[in-house]
């Protein structure tokens, strides 16, 4: 028998020769590095047709003759073949799909395991190959594959599995299973293997895989109480003890480590059964209640059935259907002015649409609902029994410890991925049959309790995320989402329940609950949320559903809540955004003047000038001409500058008018625009009162938003936003809150599961006609309904035969149609109305009137008002006036002489008055659009900015902050394209760092590239730290300036952005020759990579002991830092690194930082303007060391006016010999920016000597405010 048995299925094989047995079993097994010949070729995979290989391997396992199974001499080899087979299988699953045509599992796996259950070995590896066999076709694949080749061999492993599943459903194999799972669990843990624990996993695994394999709904086409497959496992399992097993797994304090496997597998076993009320009321008497939903759905069909029939009679004509006439409708118009000529019997008529005989429109794919869940069927009686004593006794041995321990599981991240899913599951499902059969509270306390709500919110959140952001895999988030919502929906009904108990403590605790959820926010606004974003083609009908009657419950057990209390206090969180103003916007402009006001002005303010010009008033310190954090450079904020003095003048302050003069003479001393540097007295005040007179271009007002306006996003900016949530408390109303669901959304939602009234239960029809009778009664907003869709859907419900069973929807619908015509009697525009959906404040002007929120109320007090007709005369001169202007902007400049006007009003009025075509030709004027053309210099800084950054972080990011000329940068990215120095547009993105914890290079200031910011986080945090209790304390920061105050007790440490400080600090300290040994290095590291052409990072070996000592200084630690060496990157390395991406230019310029500073401070402008920061700071520090040479105060030097400034390039003159020195450690805080450009001579701050005279002392609060100003800056 065997041996015919091997005969046969050798003919499988293609050519239909086998191999001898003999050298079949005489084969070489196949080694780790082993890969299957036959799994290369596409010819391969013919179903039906097994590789020699592969059928000589399992005709070796043995054969089954009768019931008995001989098993080979080599079958435990054979095993392990197969399953080194699936290891290397391919993307189709070609040896999983030969193995089940063969059908290895029925005729050979499960014989062996049930007949030679003592070979361990041998069961042990079936085992391993049975749990590989049949674990899901969605975890071989990854995922449904599309293609259809692809698709054909999934649906063929899982027609397989169906095949296993139907061949698991055994006593005999459950039987073997149980009783070798109960013998390992009947071993202690001293006496317990690691391959005992192994085995235990693989059977509850393979009961998983065989619990989870689906059904074939096409084969099993049966009735209700009908035994399907997954009855017959779930029956096994119960006549073996593996239940029992499972039960002693959740119970047991000793097999903690099973929870989750044990948890997967109940879920699983209840896949296919219904409700869990319906489950638990299983054997009992039906309840009067039961009954009478029964007989009323009974009758419901009965009268749909009489009126069909009723309907059919009457359509039946006494004459042949073409001798029926034709008839003319009057009052119907057909396609042209006629009227409609209908050629049916007049029983048709009411049928009649003139969408008859129309191709339905396609619904794309993506567009189309989300498919609802396959319908559940009841299982067999016997069945169902053993169930409901499964989980009664589930309930009361396992439940809350088993949740326990899975929920600690979970928050500590054990599990797999959505393994809180089965958690989920398992709190809706067990809570519903504790309800339904004998509500007890203490059997499911362990999620009763505001962390359960908590839990299953931030969840619902969670996947609420996912499923708007994974578009690809949103179906599957939403029905995640679908089951959170359903165990809240029960944890909200167990409550509920609780109060209706008679023990007191009970009802004390479900008023905790409440208390707790009702006062947070998050659980009032999630509904609201859900409601926002439910979309029907990712979401089926059935979420819908729940989520309705999930808000009914909410609403209701709130409304009674708030019933008996009159002062209920509730969280309340407000998100506070704050918009940071665009750079250059001004304020609203300010009303023009008449000559005359001026000049009454301007008499005034002369003599305010004359007393500051006298020293009687003393002019403000704080004048500062620019905006350092302003996104426009400081060279292009001359004009802002101007209307800053105008307004001080306007504001009658002329001291800080002449402040502000003199400021901005020393930071835009180009072309003498504010004044010559000799300027007198005289001077300053003619060109003050020019200044006042001159009618300077200011920046439009913010402008307000019109309601029917489109925002003009290619034109307007986007605004940052910083969001703060500020929690408060606030008293809570029932009726303000309902308010929120009286919107379009929400009403969208409710009337989209209204249409399937037929389909809806009672209740669901009850729960959505309640919150409709809420908005339209409650809240008075009836006027939402007022739609043409909802209007069809109460049609077709009126003229619905069975309308009597649907009594509450019938009143509700004749209601709103009452409203409706009502107010179509008043408002004639309400039937046009019904074309839209309307917001509130249109159903407001719907119902009170159109003109009802234009008098100063609601969103109508943005509206603007009219144009007269004068305004409307002026506006057309004026731009018949300014449109022959060439290069000007026509809106701008006619907005000065309409100061009332926004800018989208007048160019709405022009394209109204047919002066323009349409808003597009009045584009907003961005800055730098005139920047068309890119000179040969700007090429050359492009190229120059693109190989200092190239290896940094963001390439990008770092030449739009140190370009000269501001560019889009889709500009820059196409002129880097042109040149070549980039191939594609992938080499500008950004990189992602690989560490979170590392800090940020994007902003780096150093004068040799983004590598002088490689600190690690420790160093950064410590650096920080200590540079803010410097800025704080006005002293000095950080170990190495512990040298520089024991010699000087007013000498103080610079910022640690200014190396040349540091470095000045450290050699005071007394560390010159370890910095004279640094800067050789560096040299020496650049002339290498010069003359070899390339980097290798370069170690800093100390020869010296001094050299070694001053490597232990943390000060020394960070001027390295600063300067871009590496800190040894782990234990293996001792020495401290000069990085490969230093270059030679890069490393000159951090050699030249350290080296001593100059007497001498250069004048004129600095060459090769950099970032806008970098243009801040230079614009500071001519500033500050103008006011430091003339001197600021009357008790510091001389007058300003009686000593001007050195003029550029000369030596500043010394103070006198009885001043106070510390000046020049103050100067090195006002000149702590680094420079590009290393020639520049303000790169180099004066320093005189400690013994020579500086400057007078100056006031703390002053040194304070300078240093606030510079870390404002940076």
């Amino acid at each position: 028998m065997g041996g015919r048995r091997r005969e046969a299925v050798a003919l499988l094989r293609p050519g239909g020769i086998s191999a001898p047995l003999e050298a079949r079993r005489g084969r070489r097994s196949p080694g780790s590095g082993f890969a299957l010949p036959f799994l290369a070729g596409p010819e391969f995979m013919d179903l039906y047709m097994m590789n020699c290989e592969l059928l000589a391997t399992c005709s070796a396992l043995g054969y089954l003759e009768g019931d008995v199974y001989h098993k080979e001499p080599d079958c435990l080899e054979s095993v392990k073949d197969l399953i080194r087979y699936l290891r290397y299988e391919d993307e189709t699953r070609d040896v999983r799909q030969q193995l089940g045509a063969a059908q290895i599992l029925q005729n050979d796996l499960l014989p062996i395991i049930t007949q030679y259950p003592q070979d361990k070995l041998l069961f042990d590896a079936v085992i391993r190959l049975m749990v590989n066999l049949t674990q899901p076709a969605l975890l071989c694949f990854g995922k449904v594959p599309h293609d259809p080749s692809s698709r054909h061999c999934f649906l063929q492993v899982v027609s397989y599995l169906q095949a296993y599943k139907e061949a698991f459903a055994s006593e005999k194999v459950f039987g073997t299973l149980s009783e070798k799972l109960y013998d390992l669990l009947q071993l202690d843990w001293e006496q317990r293997q690691e391959e005992d624990n192994l085995l235990i996993e693989r059977l509850l695994l393979l009961v998983r895989n065989v619990l989870h394999i689906p059904t074939d709904p096409e084969e099993e086409k049966s009735v209700d109480d009908d035994a399907s497959t997954h009855d017959r496992v779930l029956w096994a399992m119960h006549i073996s003890g593996t239940d029992d097993l499972l039960k002693f797994l959740a119970s047991s304090p000793a097999e903690q480590q099973w929870g989750l496997h044990v948890l997967e597998i109940v879920s699983l076993m209840f896949r296919d059964q219904q409700d869990p009320e319906q489950l638990a009321a299983v054997g009992q008497s039906r309840l009067a209640k039961e009954q009478a939903a029964d007989m009323r759905e009974l009758e419901l069909l009965r009268q749909r059935e009489m009126a069909e029939r009723k309907s059919r009679v009457l359509q039946r004509g006494s004459r042949h259907s073409r001798f029926g006439g034709s008839y003319v409708v009057q009052g119907l118009k057909s396609l042209g002015d006629r009227d409609l000529v209908f050629h049916k019997g007049l029983h048709n008529l009411k049928h009649y649409s003139h969408d008859l005989g129309k191709e339905a429109r396609r619904v794309p794919k993506r567009r189309q609902p989300a498919r609802e869940a396959e319908p559940r069927r009841r299982s067999a009686l016997n069945v169902r029994l053993f169930l409901r004593e499964f989980c009664g006794d589930f309930l009361e041995s396992c439940y809350n410890r088993l949740m326990c321990l899975v929920k600690d599981q979970l928050l500590r991240e054990r599990g797999q991925q959505h393994d809180e899913t089965y958690y989920l599951w398992a709190m809706a499902f067990f809570m519903a049959f504790n309800r339904s059969q004998r509500f007890r509270p203490e059997l499911v306390s362990e999620t009763l309790s505001v962390r359960a709500f908590h839990f299953i919110e931030q969840n619902l959140t969670t996947y609420y995320e996912a499923m708007l952001l994974d578009k690809k895999e949103a179906t599957s988030w939403a029905r995640r989402m679908h089951l959170a919502l359903k165990a809240y929906r029960e944890l909200l009904t167990t409550v509920q329940e609780m109060d209706r108990s008679p023990d007191e403590a009970v009802r004390d605790s479900s008023k905790i609950i409440k208390n707790n959820i009702f006062y947070l926010m998050e659980y009032r606004e999630l509904f609201l949320a859900l409601f926002r974003k439910f979309d029907e083609s990712r979401q089926p009908r059935s979420f819908l559903r729940d989520l309705v009657e999930t808000t009914h419950l909410f609403l209701k057990m709130l409304e009674a809540f708030c019933r008996g209390r009159s002062n209920l206090v509730v969280q309340s969180k407000r998100v506070r955004k704050k918009k940071q103003p665009r750079a250059g916007r001004a304020g609203p402009p300010a009303p023009p003047h008449t000559p005359q006001e001026l000049e009454e002005l301007w008499a005034g303010l002369q003599e305010q000038l004359d007393t500051c010009a006298q020293g009687a008033e003393p002019l403000p310190e704080d004048a500062v001409p620019f905006d350092a954090a302003s996104e426009t450079p400081v060279e292009e904020q001359r004009a802002e500058a101007m209307v800053r003095i105008q307004d001080s003048l306007l504001d009658r302050r002329a001291p800080a008018a002449l402040a502000l003069l003199r400021s901005a003479r020393e930071v835009w001393p180009e072309g003498d625009v504010f004044g010559s540097p000799q300027a007198a007295v005289e001077e300053e005040t003619q060109l003050l009162r020019q200044i006042l007179f001159a009618p300077l271009p200011r920046q439009a007002a913010l402008e307000v938003e019109e309601p029917g306006e489109e925002e003009e996003g290619e034109e307007d900016e986007e605004e940052e936003e910083l969001a703060s949530v500020q929690v408060s408390e606030k008293e809570f109303s029932f009726l303000d809150y309902l308010k929120r669901f009286a919107s379009t959304s929400v009403v969208k939602a409710y009337v989209l599961l209204l249409r399937s009234y037929r389909q809806n239960s009672a209740h669901t029809n009850h729960c959505v006609a309640k919150m409709l009778h809420r908005i339209a009664y409650d809240l008075k907003m009836e006027a939402l309904l007022f739609q043409l869709s909802v209007f069809c859907l109460f049609q077709r419900l009126l003229s619905d035969p069975s309308a009597a069973a649907y009594k509450e929807l019938v009143i509700f619908a004749k209601y709103i149609l009452g409203k409706f015509f009502a107010l179509a009697a008043t408002n004639k525009k309400a039937y046009v109305e019904l074309l839209f959906w309307k917001s509130t404040a249109t159903v407001r002007e719907m119902t009170e009137g159109y003109s009802s929120l234009r008098e100063g109320e609601g969103a109508g007090a943005r509206r603007a008002s009219k144009w007269t007709q004068q305004e409307e005369e002026e506006l057309q001169e004026l731009y018949l006036k300014y449109k022959g202007v060439e290069g000007a902007d026509v809106v701008g400049s006619i907005l000065t002489h309409l100061p009332s006007r926004t800018r989208k009003q007048v160019v709405k009025q022009l394209v109204q008055l047919g002066l323009a075509e349409s808003r597009r030709d009045f584009p907003r004027e961005r800055k730098g659009t005139r920047l068309v053309l890119w000179t040969e210099e700007q090429e050359q800084e492009l190229q120059r900015l693109f190989e200092e950054f190239r290896d940094a972080d963001d390439i990008l990011g770092n030449i739009m902050r140190h370009l000269t000329a501001k560019r889009s940068k889709a500009r820059v990215v196409e002129k880097l394209l042109s040149l070549g120095l980039v191939a594609e547009r992938k080499e500008l993105y950004k990189k992602r760092k690989r560490k979170p914890g590392l800090p940020d290079v994007g902003e780096d200031r150093s004068p040799w590239g983004a590598a002088g910011q490689e600190d690690s986080a420790e160093d950064e945090e410590s650096d920080s730290e200590g540079e803010g209790e410097a800025w704080e304390e006005g002293g000095a920061g950080g170990r190495a300036a512990e040298g520089c105050r024991e010699q000087g007790g007013e000498n103080r440490m610079v910022p640690e952005q200014d190396v040349q400080g540091l470095a000045c600090c450290l050699r005071q300290a007394g560390l010159a020759v370890p910095l004279l040994w640094l800067q050789s290095c560096l040299n020496r590291a650049a002339e290498d990579r010069e003359e070899d052409g390339t980097a290798q990072p370069v170690p800093l070996v100390p020869l010296s002991e001094e050299n070694e000592d001053a490597m232990e200084n943390e000060g020394f630690r960070k001027l390295l830092r600063k300067v871009g060496v590496r800190a040894p990157a782990n234990e293996q390395e001792s020495f401290w690194r000069i990085p490969a991406k230093l270059s030679p230019e890069q490393l000159r310029r951090a050699a030249a930082s350290m080296a001593p500073a100059e007497p001498e401070v250069g004048g004129g402008s600095t060459q090769g303007a950099g970032s806008r920061e970098e243009q801040s700071s230079r614009a500071l520090q001519r500033l500050q060391l103008a006011r430091r040479k003339r001197g600021a105060s009357p008790e510091e030097e001389i007058p300003v006016l009686e000593q001007p400034p050195a003029a550029p390039g000369s030596e500043p003159e010394r103070d006198s010999p009885g001043r106070s020195p510390p000046g020049p450690k103050r100067s090195r805080v006002i000149l702590s920016d680094d420079d590009d450009d290393p020639d520049s001579p303000v790169a180099a701050p004066a320093r005189p000597a400690p013994d020579s005279d500086g400057e007078g002392a100056r006031p703390p609060s002053r040194r304070k405010r300078l240093r606030i100003e510079e870390e404002e800056e940076d």
